[in-house]
């Protein structure tokens, strides 16, 4: 059976996918659920290596587990990023395939034990503004009201973030209040 698609346009269509995933703030895990398979299914959409991804009747199952549509995708596939985007002041480095890219992150100390034992007073987070962070790992989250809150991120949904302490209930963040959030990369003993 010949090929109508090719790898790039796959490629490009999964890439897509996951900048709709990444705007709603949904890990992999969180809309493969969703959309009744695992992140590893999900994640072969994304990469263009699962086929099907051009049929409509998948591309309706996977926009609706992230309440888009089609035609969001569609213009998600439109809306790549241009070739030479201006960089951020760098102060890391990552891994970006056989090439490295500069990171810009934060720190933050913290006056408190309320993470403790995951992080106790005096202990400086490392941070990366515009990373989402997965289950269970820490999170940085700044609010509209100039407030900084330091939580382990547990999932989140269209109307609201759910954080919790290390000890503590689950606490529901309004994304309305909501900024950013990052995720910790790093925990430094000073």
């Amino acid at each position: 059976m010949p090929r109508f698609e090719t790898d790039s346009d796959a490629r490009r269509l999964g890439e897509a996918l996951a900048r709709l995933r990444r705007e709603r703030g949904l890990s992999q895990a969180e809309a493969g659920e969703r959309a009744g398979m695992t992140s590893q299914g999900w994640g072969l959409y994304e990469s263009g290596k699962r086929p099907g991804l051009f049929r409509p009747d998948v591309q309706r199952r996977l926009t609706a587990a992230l309440d888009a549509t089609p035609e969001a995708l569609s213009l998600a596939l439109g809306a790549e990023a241009p070739a030479q985007a201006p960089t951020p002041p760098a102060t890391g480095v990552e891994s970006a395939g056989r090439a490295f890219a500069t990171v810009a992150t934060r720190r933050l100390q913290l006056a408190d034990d309320e993470l403790a034992p995951w992080a106790a007073s005096g202990v400086v987070l490392e941070y990366e503004p515009g990373r989402w962070p997965r289950r269970d790992q820490g999170c940085v989250i700044e609010l509209a009201s100039g407030e900084v809150r330091v939580r382990l991120y547990d999932r989140a949904d269209a109307e609201a973030l759910v954080v919790r302490g290390v000890t503590g209930p689950e606490e529901r963040i309004a994304r309305a209040e909501t900024r950013q959030v990052s995720a910790v990369v790093a925990r430094l003993d000073v």
